[in-house]
């Protein structure tokens, strides 16, 4: 008679290892488990009222509280308390709202884009600045030298020094805080979409044509980036973190990055294919990018690894901002506004 199965003396011993080898598996899988819900729980993408449907083309905050959206038909929103209500701001103009830059709560610029079908006369402006020195409620309107020039973004650097730029290569400069501006030459004539400054001398350009345009005079000068493998690429925005690690990012999913501040960029898998218009680098690990379709995707390893992001949201998103790396916002069409928290002390994971 065949005796019960038992387990002998060395199999006891065997087993007893085994055993505790799949019970710490388990633990740490679900210590794991738990970890990714805490920080997922705890850093999340939500929708603001923002009381319109504008298509909101910019955003910028002075703080965490403090900030300002600018959109579609003059739209332009204000808000004092993070965006948990944004207030609708008297319109300074009928135009499209392109760019919007605050250097504090009084003295802020508007980059403004007329239509083609409100030009009256070949030899109107097609986009001009507002600037205003009250908050907003009253702006004054400054021009361009050049009437058909039409420019779509601006950038500034604390000192007062800015750019302003657009079609065909337009690029103009000021040196007193927007007041007067100075067309600068560069070496394109494509469509110039995004840009960013580190300090007083290190800039970028990006635009269509695969355009990465770099200074290190403060703009006096500026020189071509070589883009390997891409001619045809639109480059929509570029982010720094410092003078050698830069991103830039463009149609069709596309993400490049440097490692030498601009001379060479090759490029990252981001996993999507959809138009990609704004990124931002919280330090040289973490990013985030934004795009057509409600896309959002993130990284924390520099952008060897970029992973999509729930925005709820099927609309295009055209702007990102943070303050820190636990506060940020993005803004896009239909009245879009989505609000980032999270613990500012989560770790930054790597593989």
């Amino acid at each position: 008679m065949m005796k019960p199965f038992e387990l002998g003396d060395r199999d006891r011993r065997y087993s007893q290892p085994i055993a505790s080898y799949w019970s710490l598996l388990t633990v740490l899988v679900l210590l794991l488990t738990l970890h990714c819900s805490v920080l997922t729980a705890s850093a999340a993408w939500t929708r603001q009222q923002s009381g319109t449907m504008a298509w909101l083309h910019s955003v910028y905050f002075l703080n965490q509280k403090t900030g300002w959206v600018a959109g579609s038909n003059g739209t332009l929103l204000f808000t004092n308390d993070s965006g948990q209500t944004w207030h609708k701001m008297r319109r300074p103009t009928e135009d499209s709202l392109q760019d919007v830059y605050f250097s504090d709560e009084q003295n802020g610029w508007l980059v403004c884009d007329r239509a083609v079908f409100k030009l009256k006369t070949e030899n109107e402006p097609q986009a001009y600045l507002l600037r205003t020195s009250d908050g907003g409620a009253t702006w004054s309107r400054i021009d361009l030298s050049d009437s058909s020039a039409r420019v779509t973004r601006a950038v500034f650097r604390a000192d007062g020094r800015g750019w302003t730029f657009g079609e065909a290569g337009a690029l103009y400069a000021t040196n007193d805080g927007g007041s007067s501006w100075v067309r600068q030459v560069v070496p394109t004539k494509h469509l110039l979409l995004g840009g960013v400054f580190l300090d007083n001398g290190q800039g970028w350009l990006v635009g269509a044509g695969a355009t990465i345009l770099q200074t290190s005079d403060g703009g006096e000068t500026w020189r071509s980036s070589l883009v390997r493998g891409e001619r045809d690429l639109r480059f929509t925005a570029a982010s720094f973190v410092e003078r050698r690690l830069g991103w830039a990012v463009g149609a069709a999913g596309h993400v490049f990055a440097t490692t030498d501040g601009g001379r060479l960029w090759f490029p990252q898998a981001s996993g999507v294919s959809t138009d990609l218009l704004d990124v931002k680098f919280l330090s040289a690990a973490e990013g985030w990018a934004a795009g057509s379709e409600g896309t959002l995707l993130h990284t924390n390893d520099g952008g060897g690894h970029w992973i999509s992001e729930g925005s709820r949201t099927p609309h295009l998103l055209e702007r990102l901002f943070f303050t820190d790396r636990a506060h940020g916002w993005a803004v896009g069409f239909g009245g879009t506004i989505l609000s980032y928290s999270a613990n500012p002390d989560r770790p930054v994971l790597r593989d």
